[in-house]
């Protein structure tokens, strides 16, 4: 099974000064709040509740921090989290861009991504989500802009890809690869970008993006394969919003 399938609540925070001070690498999953990011973050580790994924969209405001590794079983066990023996942790930040969301909600969620993505020293890498129908709004290419500087490797997952077909599919993928293919920094140089494609519902890309995030973290899957029943995530799936930001 995936180290990924380890993962625990850690910790959330509201404020930059409430960080957890652990040395271990993060990853960040950035996106919009109907993009499907909290379901990508719960099917990857294969608990179904991990990850908040509110009925309404917007709602959750905090980073949450969840931990691989410092406990031999996922979260539904009560025996504790050893500190020291956590290998990275995953971090949920707040989905952006709903529209019902207060003017003074959106500026503290703009500060709080911001200078995380743009400051955190222990972030090593980002994982933005977008849905595949609609890549690259304007919060995404915001994101995009924001961590591209720090040179550390920006990994996209276009979800929801069960919702085109074939042709659509290979469209977005390209078309995608192409926009991220085009950022490049004063020396025309292109930054660590990559992307793929992502299903919740038909479990298309889980392995790709479970070992694109184990290399970003630095860590290796270890351990004999285990069989363990694999989630449903029909019914955990975020809501879909097409009103905008």
């Amino acid at each position: 099974m995936s180290k990924l399938w380890q993962a625990r609540f850690f910790t959330t925070v509201n404020q930059l000064r409430d960080l957890p001070d652990t040395t271990v690498p993060e990853i960040a999953f950035a996106g919009r709040s109907n993009a499907g990011k909290s379901t990508a973050i719960n099917i990857l580790c294969n608990q179904k509740g991990l990850a908040f994924a509110s009925k309404t969209p917007g709602r959750t405001q905090h980073i949450n921090y969840f931990s691989i590794g410092g406990a031999h079983v996922a979260q539904h066990r009560k025996d504790a989290t050893i500190v020291e023996e956590i290998e990275c942790l995953l971090v949920d930040l707040p989905g952006y861009g709903y529209a019902e969301v207060s003017g003074s909600a959106k500026l503290h969620w703009q500060r709080l991504l911001g200078d995380y993505v743009q400051r955190r020293e222990q972030l090593a890498g980002l994982v933005l989500i977008m849905d595949s129908r609609r890549p690259f709004t304007d919060l995404d290419v915001q994101m995009l802009e924001w961590f591209a500087p720090t040179g550390k490797p920006i990994h996209c997952i276009l979800t929801k890809v069960d919702k085109l077909n074939r042709n659509e599919s290979v469209n977005a993928l390209r078309q995608a690869k192409a926009k991220l293919d085009s950022y490049v920094d004063e020396d025309g140089i292109g930054f660590p970008f990559t992307v793929q494609l992502f299903s919740a519902l038909k479990r298309v890309g889980i392995d790709e993006a479970n070992d694109k995030i184990m290399e970003l973290a630095g860590i290796s899957e270890d351990g004999a394969a285990q069989m363990v029943e694999l989630i449903d995530m029909e019914d955990d799936v975020e809501p879909e919003s097409d009103k905008p930001a």
